[in-house]
């Protein structure tokens, strides 16, 4: 497995980063359990948070030279690239202010004795980050672990190798201690080592559904806690009653943002018939108006997907769709002609409609600007197309009747519903799906409740 910075904008290679020699990853796991033995599991939580509040401090300082990179590696517009490191540094300072808090002694009551429920760490552990975030998703999986007093390793995205170990130097930067958090450029034959080696005790994996049932399987085997944030298809409802303007503003921004490739974004329009026709034309005349051009600069609109072999598949995916009987609404192209130099893996924003169940693309994800709009006679049809899903990640609903949001998002079998938003991310919201969008929570109070020993202590 090649770690290298290909720039998706230009298809240039930036950079190439070796792998890990057997011998080196072996040096790296001992010194990852020395770390929690002898140093972070025993430092008090004013100790952690010092050096998490300094990292995240770090992070802001050196906003603009790591957007510069996510930028650079996978494509994403600049503007979006500092959004995310703002949003990777609140996440560090959430977990370094509640964490204490979060993982607090729980007093039981019970008729004999006394009892309490009290949190430890568990050890060394491994997570497998994708390319699409190579920042947040780190930092919602390292920043709880590390205030928990768990120590990390992070197997990143091939293809983000230098946003990787900026992460791995802004730790080492801000205090932690050697073994602490540690970067791993290692090979598929390695992550396998790695899960079965008895020093690491849990695995977090966001990515696929594909390398999500590998790892899991890997995991159970050697009796290990896993979590998986998996692919999504969310759908996004529109009702009779909903507010058209924001309706379509979410929807774009809800499907764009990141060039669509985003998990939680939204991909299946499903609109009630009495207003389908006026959302789709609305719609369409947003989409039409974002234009490709190089992610570094501010006035560009439209990036490039993160690779040519993603653009080839989405191609390829609309394309079947299309000989299986869908319609194209908008766009179905990759975009050509691009100035001189520029060879980026642009698609052009895509509305498919007419997708029938037996379309082999019915229930795939398209992870890239193609929404498919679909419409429904009324809430109980848009609820059970919404349902119909192989995925259970996230979903959004739209009407002016507050009460009634809530009543759909309740019948929505996903992890996380939205009313009259598209899908968000915050430091305190809870994340994470059902179904093939995997198990476990990321964020929140949940997100560092995941990789400790919840310990019963009962003085009888």
């Amino acid at each position: 497995m090649a770690y290298r910075s290909t720039n998706p904008f230009t298809n240039t290679v930036e950079k190439s980063f070796d792998e890990l020699s057997d011998q080196q990853l072996q040096a790296k796991l001992q010194a990852a359990q020395v770390c929690f033995d002898t140093t972070w599991r025993d430092q008090s939580f004013a100790q952690r948070k010092a050096i998490l509040k300094r990292a995240a401090a770090l992070m802001r300082e050196r906003q603009h030279a790591l957007a510069a990179l996510a930028t650079l590696e996978m494509g994403k517009l600049i503007s979006q690239s500092a959004g995310e490191v703002a949003l990777s540094a609140a996440i560090i300072d959430y977990y370094a202010d509640h964490a204490e808090a979060f993982l607090a002694p729980e007093p039981l009551k019970t008729d004999k004795g006394q009892a309490v429920v009290e949190s430890s760490p568990l050890g060394v552990l491994f997570g497998v980050e994708p390319w699409n975030y190579p920042y947040y998703q780190v930092a919602r999986f390292a920043a709880p672990n590390l205030m928990a007093g768990n120590v990390v390793m992070v197997k990143h995205a091939s293809n983000v190798p230098q946003c990787a170990l900026a992460f791995e130097q802004l730790m080492h930067d801000a205090g932690l201690p050697a073994g602490g958090y540690t970067n791993l450029f290692v090979s598929k034959d390695q992550v396998a080592a790695i899960i079965d080696d008895e020093r690491v005790r849990g695995v977090a994996l966001t990515g696929s559904e594909a390398a999500g049932a590998v790892v899991a399987s890997r995991a159970s085997q050697n009796l290990k806690k896993s979590t998986l944030e998996l692919g999504g298809s969310d759908a996004f409802i529109v009702l009779e009653d909903a507010d058209m303007a924001r309706a379509v503003k979410q929807a774009v921004s809800g499907r764009m943002g990141n060039a669509g490739q985003a998990c939680t974004a939204s991909k299946r329009f499903i609109v009630l018939d009495a207003v389908a026709d006026d959302f789709l034309e609305k719609f369409k005349a947003a989409m039409a108006q974002f234009k490709p051009g190089d992610p570094m600069d501010e006035r560009s609109t439209l990036a490039p997907l993160s690779s040519a072999e993603a653009l080839d598949k989405l191609e390829q995916q609309v394309q079947t769709a299309v000989q299986h009987g869908a319609r194209l609404v908008l766009g179905g192209q990759r975009v050509t002609g691009m100035q001189t130099g520029a060879k980026g893996n642009f698609m052009q924003p895509t509305i498919l409609t007419d997708i029938g169940e037996n379309n082999p693309m019915f229930s795939e994800e398209f992870f890239g600007p193609v929404a498919l709009f679909f419409r429904v006679p009324d809430e109980a049809a848009a609820v059970a197309l919404a349902n119909n899903s192989p995925f259970g990640l996230g979903g959004s609903v739209f009407t002016q009747d507050v009460e009634r949001g809530r009543r759909v998002a309740r019948l929505i079998e996903t992890g996380m519903v939205f009313v009259n938003s598209a899908a968000v991310s915050l430091p305190d919201l809870p994340f994470g799906g059902i179904k093939n969008s995997g198990y476990g929570r990321e964020l929140s109070a949940a997100g560092i409740q995941e990789f400790v020993n919840k310990k019963l202590i009962r003085v009888a």
